[in-house]
């Protein structure tokens, strides 16, 4: 006998060998043994269900010896004919090829005849919605009343192509998708009985991705059997399957709720290289989304399937994310899903989701929004880490508290008298700007006293270059983080401005560590900003003798921000006086007509043009009359 491969040789022949669809099976066996057996049944379900391996063992059960009954030996001649479809009362039609209207008639005809050696004529008509509308109205009044020895059984995975008058003569069951587990336990069943090796972690990963098909999950096994021989593990099914681990979905999750964005980028990389499908892992990380999603807002419904020794981790990570965070990353990765979907770069699409899902966690939402306007602190969210690179100096400029030497007096001006030299300068506190109030202090040469003082160098400030001396080093303190601020303020006071209120609270290692309000993110973003940390890299060597690392952490302690009060309104200007009514001018009088003269003492019009006067106003200002 020729290899039989295991999706037809593990077929279900009784009723106890159909997993996953009891539902299904109850109602039949309870029609079968209470003989209410309708004339038209309607199988539906997605593929690899088992809807004609239903439908066949329901025609066994039908038309066994000294049927109908639910226990019928699967053994015997009458079963193994329907099994192997040799029967001739069990017609089976497949509506793709058998859909024109001529191919019913022909049924319609055939069904006038009796069986053979059962009770019934089943005629089975698989993928039903093919069938054209003519042929569907052909069929309908033998469906309706078909003769007493005639049963009709259709198989379909797109009911909704049917017509309605057809699904109303029809008894409905839907085959829902096996659950993984029991795909998982029967791929190890069969397995042991070929003699072959199946760990378990692989079974699951082959029930994931046949998506609740029992049929696509034995194929699959079939094919790894060729492809490992007598031991699979799970690494076999992700090599030849393109699946994802669970570990690498596990550590996907975590780059994503710790927002490691270039690391989650560069892991995407790797698997793309692997030859790993997009759309696959994007289906597993939603996949585990979901779950951790269910596991914050209901623990008691939650079945985490992740690798225990990430289970630490992404409790810790899933703590401090709110639930209304979640639920946006997984709107994000659905749309991407949907996208995924019709494009053929892939990849493309699925890297930009995930960049739009690690930014929507750091998004603020409503909720945010009222829990700060009604006071609540915001929650718990990390700050990233900024570690500082270190700047080599070549030449260092002269340190933030300088102490001359010998005391130098100061020129003064208006011929005063010379004052004593200052002390140096202490710390300046946290939060206020230096003032430079007092002249600039420089040496003189005892040969060159009587000369010009020396211009000062271009320096930041107006202050003289000075020597290279080392700096003080050792750990930050709250004084040098204060001095630190100050620099910052005189050298770039547009960004360091933004500086508020700081607590500074230890220096590990070189790690500085300072405190911030939570509500106090001007402050946090200038501190993290790139002027500031590249500015920040270049004076902590003057003042503490070493680079460092900046960390920043939430404290509601330290003092919030303070808003500047609005400035007050312009007063309004004063009211023009009313103007005073003017009184009325007298009335004129009208001025008597002048006299005209004649008409026979006027110049005709040949005499007006011929005028002396008139011909030199011409003359004079270049003219010419018009009549």
């Amino acid at each position: 006998m020729s290899y039989q491969v295991f999706a037809r040789k593990y077929r279900p022949r009784t009723f106890k060998d159909v997993l996953g669809q009891d539902h299904v099976v109850r109602t039949l066996c309870n029609a079968i043994e209470q003989k209410r057996l309708a004339h038209a049944y309607l199988f539906v379900g997605p593929r690899g269900t088992g809807k004609t391996s239903t439908a066949r063992i329901f025609a066994k059960a039908l038309n066994c010896s000294g049927g109908p009954k639910v226990d019928f030996d699967p053994d015997e001649d009458v079963c193994q004919e329907i099994a192997e479809g040799r029967s001739l009362d069990v017609l089976e039609i497949d509506g793709a090829s058998n859909r024109g209207i001529d191919n019913i008639r022909d049924l319609r005809d055939n069904v006038q005849f009796t069986p053979t050696r059962g009770q019934y004529r089943i005629i089975y008509i698989d993928e039903v919605h093919m069938l054209t509308k003519e042929s569907f109205n052909a069929l309908l009044k033998t469906l309706e009343e078909p003769p007493a020895h005639v049963m009709f059984i259709f198989a379909t995975t797109e009911p909704h192509k049917i017509l309605p008058t057809i699904l109303s003569r029809c008894q409905r069951f839907d085959l829902r998708p096996i659950p993984s587990e029991i795909i998982a336990n029967h791929l190890v069943n069969i397995a042991a009985n070929e003699g072959v090796t199946l760990s378990l972690p692989a079974a699951f990963a082959i029930a994931r991705v046949a998506d609740g098909g029992m049929r696509d999950a034995q194929s699959m096994l079939d094919q790894l059997v060729s492809f490992c021989g007598n031991s699979i593990d799970e690494q076999d099914v992700n090599d030849i399957f393109g699946v994802t681990s669970r570990e690498t979905v596990a550590r996907a999750l975590a780059y994503i709720l710790d927002r490691q964005l270039p690391s989650l980028l560069h892991l995407v990389h790797e698997l793309s290289e692997a030859g790993r499908d997009m759309g696959q892992l994007l289906s597993e990380i939603m996949g585990a989304v979901r779950e951790l999603l269910i596991s914050k807002v209901a623990p008691q419904e939650a079945s985490l399937s992740l690798p225990e020794e990430w289970r630490s981790t992404l409790d810790q990570l899933l703590a401090r994310t709110p639930a209304d965070k979640i639920v946006r990353l997984m709107e994000v990765l659905s749309g991407t899903e949907e996208h995924m979907r019709w494009s053929t770069n892939k990849r493309l699409h699925l890297e930009m989701g995930l960049i739009q899902a690690v930014h929507s966690l750091a998004e603020a939402n409503i909720s945010d929004i009222i829990r700060a306007l009604n006071g609540a602190p915001l929650p718990e969210t990390p700050i990233a880490t900024t570690t500082l690179p270190s700047v080599p100096i070549a030449a260092a400029p002269a340190a933030a508290t300088p102490a001359p030497a010998a005391p130098v007096p100061a020129p003064a001006p208006m011929a005063a008298p010379m004052p004593e030299p200052a002390p140096a300068p202490a710390p300046m506190p946290a939060g206020l700007e230096p003032i430079d109030d007092a002249p600039p202090s420089f040496s003189l040469d005892p040969d060159l006293a009587d000369a010009e003082p020396p211009l000062f160098d271009d320096e930041p400030g107006g202050m003289p270059a000075a020597e290279d001396a080392p700096a003080p080093s050792g750990p930050m303190t709250p004084e040098s983080w204060d001095a630190l601020l100050a620099a910052m303020r005189e050298a770039s006071p547009l960004q360091a401005g933004a500086v508020g209120n700081t607590l500074f609270i230890a220096d590990d290692a070189g790690v500085v560590t300072v405190a911030i309000h939570p509500a106090d993110t001007d402050t946090r973003d200038a501190l993290l900003g790139e002027a500031l940390t590249e500015l920040m890299a270049e004076l902590a060597p003057r003042i503490c003798g070493h680079s460092i690392s900046l960390h920043i952490v939430t404290d509601a302690t330290v003092a919030p921000p303070v808003e500047e009060a609005p400035p007050p309104p312009a007063p309004l200007p004063a009211p023009a006086p009313r103007p005073q009514a003017k009184p009325k001018a007298p009335e004129k009088k009208p001025e008597p007509e002048k006299p005209t003269a004649p008409a026979s003492l006027r110049p005709t019009e040949e005499e007006f043009y011929h005028d002396p006067l008139v011909e030199l106003a011409l003359k004079e200002f270049h003219a010419t009359l018009i009549k």
